[in-house]
């Protein structure tokens, strides 16, 4: 068996990384992540802090995923984490008992669920169709535990819960003394079932001192202590059985419940959003450099927008053969930062081998992801605005990273037209230069020139020169901040005097 086995790592396990990268704020990406872990809980935020290492890692995890959105494969695996979460609450309960005899107990109990949960897993698996190697591997790996370890497991300490089950006692005072007589109640099989039948309606809680609360009052535990030393088999087998299988969950199989959360939180916020109309797709890889989409859209800005009437626009984009770098102008409020991010999400939903938010996507890989926003001015630090954006941009440049896709947006706004020109002419240069592709967010026409493989992209203005969210190619031209606001607000001096 694979003690390494891993649902997200294709060669080596990984380690969380210790910061969070910087392009998760300026790609929205924690807005994501907040509605992911409103369900699923903080902790798996770690795992979408790791992409794939490789190609092939990214391959590795987009089959997977593709099994998990199977109907069945994803039923079969939110059924397994209910079904984890009723041992997991045995063991806090176990956490929480007080005397020896009863974590045991509770232990036995968490054990027997556990144990049941995974061979109801293995059931479900086995009646699917699994194409991905990593799921085939992994109902492998289940199988060989259950058939080496649990089911044995599952069988001996079941038995030994039966038989504290079927516990019957009686508790008498007299005279200022207790005393315990057992085997004297009536009626056969375990204790809740007796007292259905004689009730004749459903007993839900148990109620015997070693199935109810985990804290004991005194006179229950003096109980247990008479009620163990009339049944001292009963108890040895109780220790024994717990002793020996302390720590009874195996490592590879403690990973891929970790692993598993990564893809159900996705694959529930997507069925999610594609129950709202929004679409999704595996993208396909591109061994030629190619990269295009259609129907892309900004999945935080659509999450933050699911309880308005407002519009999410999507958009198509293309980079042709010797493509590198879009340029992308345009009037203020016009959808262009949200299309660099739209970009941005979806070179990363990609490595994370997980769809993405479009119709239809074909995507290169790329090593790494970079980006770099407009900051404000730091009160901390005590930079001016130009210092802050030179001072994150810097390191990104030093470290030659080749082939990355890189996401800027408006850069060296608080410069001097001229010098913001120069500087960004270089940037682009730079990356150009190192075989990276990505999207350059700007108010300077200028440097959408056509040249080394950059194209430029417009943010469109509809007949009425209002804004309409679109990006198209197009040469860069001069759209007036001013003019942009009065057209869409209706405020043109004929329209005022109509008005009046």
């Amino acid at each position: 068996m694979n003690e390494n086995f891993s649902i997200l790592n294709l060669y080596e396990l990984t380690t969380e990384p210790d910061d969070i990268p910087a392009f998760y704020q300026d790609l929205n990406l924690v807005q994501i992540m907040d509605r992911v872990s409103a369900k699923w809980g903080r902790g798996v935020r770690k795992f979408y802090r790791r992409p794939a290492v490789s190609s092939e890692e990214e391959e590795y995890r987009r089959a997977i995923y593709r099994d998990i959105k199977k109907q069945s494969v994803y039923d079969a695996l939110i059924a397994f984490t209910d079904n984890l979460k009723t041992a997991h609450i045995l063991r806090e309960e176990k956490e929480k008992a007080t005397y020896p005899e009863q974590k045991q107990v509770w232990h036995i109990r968490e054990m027997v669920s556990y144990c049941d949960a995974y061979e109801k897993l293995e059931k479900d698996l086995s009646e699917v169709e699994l194409s991905s190697d990593g799921m085939q591997e992994l109902l492998k790996i289940i199988r060989e535990v259950l058939d080496t370890e649990y089911r044995n497991l599952q069988k001996k300490a079941g038995a030994i819960f039966e038989e504290i089950r079927k516990l019957r006692f009686i508790l008498t005072y007299d005279k200022d003394r207790f005393s315990v007589t057992l085997g004297t109640l009536p009626g056969e099989g375990a204790y809740e079932e007796m007292m259905k039948e004689k009730s004749g309606r459903e007993i839900k809680h148990f109620h015997n001192p070693f199935a109810g609360e985990a804290r004991l009052l005194e006179l229950e535990y003096q109980c247990i202590e008479m009620i163990q030393k009339k049944t001292p088999e009963l108890f040895a087998k109780i220790r024994a059985v717990s002793t020996e299988n302390k720590d009874y969950e195996k490592t590879v199989l403690v990973r891929f419940e970790e692993e598993m959360i990564f893809y159900l939180s996705y694959c529930t916020l997507q069925r999610g959003m594609e129950n709202e109309g929004y679409a999704f797709c595996t993208p396909v890889r591109s061994e030629d450099g190619l990269m295009e989409a259609e129907g892309l859209f900004d999945l935080a800005l659509a999450i933050a927008n699911l309880n308005t009437d407002k519009e999410i626009i999507s958009n198509d984009f293309r980079y042709d053969k010797g493509e590198r770098f879009y340029v992308l102008t345009g009037p203020n409020q016009g959808g262009k930062t949200t299309f660099a991010r739209s970009l941005g999400q979806l070179v990363y939903f990609t490595k994370m081998g997980l769809d993405v938010s479009a119709k239809s996507a074909i995507v290169p890989y790329f090593p790494d992801l970079q980006t770099h926003f407009s900051v404000e001015e730091s009160v901390e630090t005590g930079f001016g605005k130009l210092k802050e954006e030179l001072t994150r941009l810097a390191p990104m440049m030093y470290e030659n990273k080749r082939g990355t896709f890189v996401v800027i947006n408006e850069l060296f706004t608080t410069a001097a037209s001229y010098d913001a020109l120069i500087m960004g002419k270089r940037v682009l240069k730079h990356f150009v230069e190192l075989g990276c592709m990505g999207i350059y967010v700007t108010h300077l026409k200028e440097l959408a020139d056509k040249q080394g493989g950059i194209v430029s992209l417009r943010a469109m203005l509809d007949e009425n020169r209002v804004q309409t969210f679109e990006i198209r190619r197009g040469e860069a031209e001069d759209t007036p901040c001013a003019e942009n606001l009065v057209n869409k607000h209706q405020l043109t001096y004929a329209q005022l005097k109509e008005r009046l």
